[in-house]
């Protein structure tokens, strides 16, 4: 995994992409995507796409503005929207997307599923798990608002989800790529675009194992009684700086439907728990606590991002530190554009953008 090189700064932008945009960004991500398929096959796209920077490239050459939160939304969007009728040629689909959209990915899988003789199954759970881990398992201030799935017709799977935090008006998004997934729990991300916030809740952090199996135990043999008792103590101690925030708007009794249920079916692991219709994030925050305050096994406060961009040109354009990762990148970018079919002055156009993104590097 590459290691942390800086900061990008997504400012939550309200209001939509200008019709005459969207519809070019449209072509041309229905065209560099047909060429990726064409030279690489539909999963190369989906490794391209749970890349951060690659991802953030797209957007740029696209010509979206680069350091908004709306890239995520619109540039995933214009390849939902590009890829409409083509989906079976090309091996590739997309699901979900912002706001109530993002409610519909199950069952836009399951017709696809249908469609195509393959198991949506798996693919659903992935969906659904990774949404939970990211907005449970992993509590870091931003609340997820957009869901996108992508899939190929073997079955291989990609996300890209981001969260917003009304306090500090910046986005966080996250990558998952399905075939580097062998754990939902446990380091499961392909990367994180971030602002850095200071301290999270980490549950997916491989040194929170402890913690896992700790709070799948508190979960299924503690007596849902005690637990609640516990929670009740915890709420009259004085508690760590970083907990002020975990405790607030945990309150114990409006819990106890929720950990009665959870020790009625006895999950069997930190997964299975997870899993569980209603378990989200006061349920994991209030057994994350009594893991730690109680029985003295903490979570890991790791955030975890693990890619970021560094400020750029006084244009606006973005550099980052890793020059040979970005490059990449904008080679990739340069071969799908030689190959799309485009008109020539879109052509152009695309291709002096990615000039003067390579000319930042210099």
């Amino acid at each position: 995994m590459a290691t942390r090189t800086g900061i990008a700064n997504l400012p939550l932008h309200h209001g939509k992409a200008p019709p005459w945009l969207f519809q070019r960004m449209v072509r041309l991500a229905r065209e560099i995507t047909i060429a990726i398929v064409i030279e690489f096959g539909p999963e190369e796209v989906l490794r391209r796409l749970s890349h951060p920077y690659w991802f953030q490239a797209l957007g740029c050459v696209l010509g979206f503005d680069w350091h908004s939160s709306g890239v995520t939304t619109t540039l995933c969007g214009a390849l939902k929207e590009g890829l409409k009728g083509m989906e079976r040629r090309l091996g590739l689909f997309v699901a979900g997307g912002k706001g109530r959209t993002s409610r519909q990915t199950p069952g836009e899988i399951e017709t696809w599923g249908d469609r195509l003789s393959l198991n949506p199954a798996p693919l659903v759970y992935a969906s659904r798990m990774s949404a939970k881990v990211d907005s449970a398992a992993l509590q870091d201030g931003y609340q997820l608002y957009h869901h996108t799935f992508l899939f190929t017709s073997k079955g291989f799977w990609a996300v890209v989800q981001q969260g917003m935090n009304e306090t500090n008006r910046y986005a966080r998004r996250y990558h998952w790529l399905g075939e580097t997934v062998s754990d939902f729990v446990n380091e499961p991300h392909a990367g994180i675009l971030t602002e850095k916030t200071g301290t999270a809740l980490n549950l997916v952090a491989s040194e929170s194992s402890p913690a896992r199996i700790t709070i799948t135990g508190i979960a299924t043999e503690e007596k849902p009684e005690k637990v609640i008792a516990d929670l009740k103590k915890l709420k009259t101690l004085t508690l760590p700086r970083r907990h002020e925030i975990m405790l607030n708007d945990l309150h114990p009794d409006s819990l106890s439907k929720i950990v009665l249920s959870t020790y009625e079916r006895q999950p069997q692991n930190f997964e299975q728990l997870l899993s569980l219709p209603g378990v989200g994030p006061k349920t994991i925050r209030a057994l994350s606590l009594i893991s730690e305050l109680i029985y003295g096994v903490p979570p890991s406060y790791r955030d975890p991002a693990r890619y970021s961009f560094a400020h750029g040109g006084k244009d606006g354009i973005p550099y980052p530190v890793d020059r040979k990762t970005y490059d990449q990148s904008i080679e990739v970018l340069h071969r799908a554009i030689i190959k799309a079919k485009l008109g020539l002055s879109e052509k152009n156009e695309a291709m002096n953008r990615l000039g003067r993104m390579s000319s930042e590097l210099a």
